[in-house]
């Protein structure tokens, strides 16, 4: 299999993460002009999460794509898998702080902040669609890291 159409799945599922992250995004912050829901609980704190998972999902696509295109540096994968899983760290708690929003929303947002959640659903199921073929790609395990004897790691932010 030809090295564009073996990373095509990985690009495709980041890709979709990155679309759905970016309704998270533009919704939430949304709130934040809307004088009913400016200083909703939870809104801010969960930012405090959702700004660094968007860079590891964008670094993440990034590295994807230039796999796809062809390069083969073991620290573009290690890269990759590092930000797949900082961003999975971080989506925990995105969600969480996306729970206190809804709790605290008014009624007439609350279904807004429903739809905001179901988006952020929408983004983790296709980040863990995109771990499970690099996986597959790479014959790793979920939490191995070290990828290559000659390891030239350049990690994500944390």
């Amino acid at each position: 299999m030809r090295q564009n159409e073996m990373w095509l799945s990985v690009v495709t599922e980041l890709s979709l993460s990155l679309y759905g992250e970016q309704m998270v995004c533009s919704m939430s912050t949304q709130l934040f002009h809307i004088p009913e829901t400016k200083d909703l609980k939870g809104n801010a704190e969960m930012h405090t999460h959702l700004v660094p998972a968007s860079y590891h999902r964008v670094t993440a696509t990034g590295s994807a794509l230039r796999l796809q295109n062809g390069e083969s540096a073991p620290s573009i994968v290690e890269t990759l898998i590092n930000c797949i899983q900082n961003a999975e760290q971080r989506d925990r708690n995105v969600h969480a702080g996306l729970l206190v929003m809804r709790d605290a929303a008014p009624a007439s947002y609350k279904q807004f902040v429903e739809n905001i959640i179901r988006w952020q659903e929408y983004t983790e199921l296709h980040l863990q669609n995109a771990k499970h073929f690099v996986m597959r790609i790479t014959g790793s395990t979920p939490d191995q890291r070290n990828y290559s004897p000659n390891r030239h790691f350049y990690p994500c932010l944390k």
